[in-house]
């Protein structure tokens, strides 16, 4: 039986042959466009309301990928796709002469540029007649058969070129992201914070509970990590004498891939001297809700089957308080691993023997709680023994001063009022090791002492924030899943027996 793949192939080769030897260049260096799609027909439908006396109908050079041929005898339709949308070039023969025969030598994904003025079909379809045709890229594989409209998702993920292609909203859910992301900096450059950038290789993979990458570097002879935080590198210039610092950039966990969990993310981290998590709050509702208003239009944001209201003030709750409401368990009652976790396992949370208190706790606020913070909140005071970077709260010994930002159940913010004492924080630190040489499985926070030495110099009272952008595009978008929010999410690498996903050949 044939390869219709390998025959589609072999046609597009062939035709790239024949260009060649016409003498032309199916790949010439430049094509200068006067617009984009859009503009061409907002421009014409701006010329068609004057009077016809002023009206013009001057010569435009349009170009984009060809994403629908119909070709009708001495005449032919094609779509042009570009960044802003797509336009129909009538091409006939009798106005393009010999340079109609370049239909012949043209498919479905090629970049075709077509010069001529803009008019109406008699179908009333604002279109360019093609008076020159140039073509600007011969694409030598076909488009997949579902190209309009593909919805497979390991093609989509895998190959977000085709996704881009196919699914013109998906362009427009990448660009909300730019803007999201844009939004937060103006937002943040507004209050006086400074965007600084701190080390991805580092010598110790501190700052939050991830299993970090590992590296070698050559020329040191030094195992190194990538940065599973930016909180410690940040502390240090609130040491050093900055005020209000931030930085927005990738991180990396060495953990699994799921609906809101990807290896690598972008994290925003910021630090202001002379704040504390109840500073940071209210910046936090500011500032999503400021850049919903200007992204969106709206604080009113539907996802799944709820409309989150971003404005503010958010909710609060208490932790300790919410977990009691939801499960019946009062923290204080179990005071040590063992009976924490047969309580968990009385109330079907799966836990293991050798787990810590702090990994239990986190669990069941996953199982009770978070489930049920749909509308944005904000968790407050959680357990000593999950936060070891946040500072005592007062008159309430075993909890500190952090919260955790929620909407429709999912974590998009975490912050704290951050402990400054460095005997305090190594003690702290100290502790995190010893449940580590524990609970062998476990990731918990690890001893930076570079770090406890720049504590040494004092560091004034400040307010930490982290939030994972990824999710928050994901609710601001109405994305179910993060890999819809990045352009290149993680994948395993096919092997060469794999089948190209997109390898479905066209019709």
């Amino acid at each position: 039986m044939p390869d219709q793949r390998q025959d589609l192939l072999e046609s597009r080769q062939a035709k790239l042959d024949r260009l060649r030897q016409r003498g032309i260049d199916p790949y010439p260096p430049r094509f200068h466009r006067t617009c984009d799609t859009a503009a061409a027909v907002a421009r014409f439908e701006a010329e068609e309301a004057k009077p016809p006396e002023t009206s013009e109908s001057p010569l435009l050079s349009l170009a984009g990928r060809i994403v629908s041929m119909r070709v009708m005898g001495r005449a032919a339709f094609l779509d042009l796709q570009d960044h802003s949308g797509t336009v129909q070039a009538l091409l006939r023969q009798n106005v393009l002469g010999n340079g109609f025969d370049l239909l012949k030598d043209l498919d479905m994904g090629d970049f075709l540029g077509v010069t001529g003025p803009m008019m109406r079909t008699r179908t009333g379809q604002v279109s360019v007649e093609a008076r020159e045709l140039t073509l600007l890229s011969k694409g030598l594989r076909p488009l997949p058969e579902k190209f309009h409209g593909l919805r497979d998702v390991e093609t989509r993920y895998r190959q977000r070129y085709l996704d881009l292609i196919a699914n013109p909203e998906r362009l427009a859910t990448f660009r909300q992201r730019s803007r999201i992301i844009q939004g937060i900096r103006n937002f943040l450059d507004g209050r006086g914070f400074l965007e600084v950038d701190t080390p991805i290789l580092v010598p110790v993979a501190a700052g939050a509970h991830a299993r970090p990458f590992v590296t070698h570097h050559n020329a040191l002879d030094q195992r190194l990590y990538l940065r599973i935080a930016t909180e410690l590198y940040l502390k240090r210039l609130i040491v050093g004498g900055f005020d209000k610092v931030y930085e927005l950039g990738r991180v990396f966990r060495n953990e699994g891939i799921d609906q809101d969990h990807n290896p690598e993310f972008t994290l925003l981290e910021s630090y202001q001297a002379y704040a504390d998590y109840h500073d940071v709050m209210q910046m936090v509702e500011a500032m999503v809700s400021t850049v919903a208003q200007q992204v969106l239009g709206t604080m009113q944001v539907a996802y799944g089957e709820h409309v989150i209201n971003f404005a503010p003030p958010w909710r609060k709750v208490n932790l300790k308080d919410e977990l009691q409401a939801r499960s019946g368990i009062d923290l204080d009652d179990y005071p040590d691993d063992a009976s924490l976790s047969r309580r968990a396992a009385e109330l079907g949370v799966e836990s293991h023997l050798r787990e810590s208190r702090g990994r239990l706790i986190d669990k069941l606020i996953s199982t009770f709680v978070e489930p049920h913070l749909v509308q944005p909140t904000f968790l407050l005071d959680y357990p000593e023994v999950m936060s070891p970077l946040a500072k005592a709260k007062p008159g309430c010994p075993g909890y500190v001063e952090r919260f955790e930002a929620f909407a429709a159940g999912m974590e998009i913010a975490n912050s704290y009022t951050e402990l400054n004492d460095p005997a305090v924080q190594r003690q702290r630190f100290e502790a995190q090791e010893s449940i580590r040489q524990l609970f062998k499985d476990e990731e918990v926070d690890r001893q930076d002492d570079d770090f406890l030495t720049a504590l040494e110099y004092g560091m004034p009272p400040t307010g930490g924030l982290g939030v994972g952008i990824d999710r928050l595009v994901m609710l601001l978008t109405g994305q179910p899943s993060i890999r819809d929010c990045l352009l290149f999410p993680q994948m395993r690498t096919l092997t060469e027996d794999s089948t190209d996903p997109a390898a479905e050949p066209e019709k």
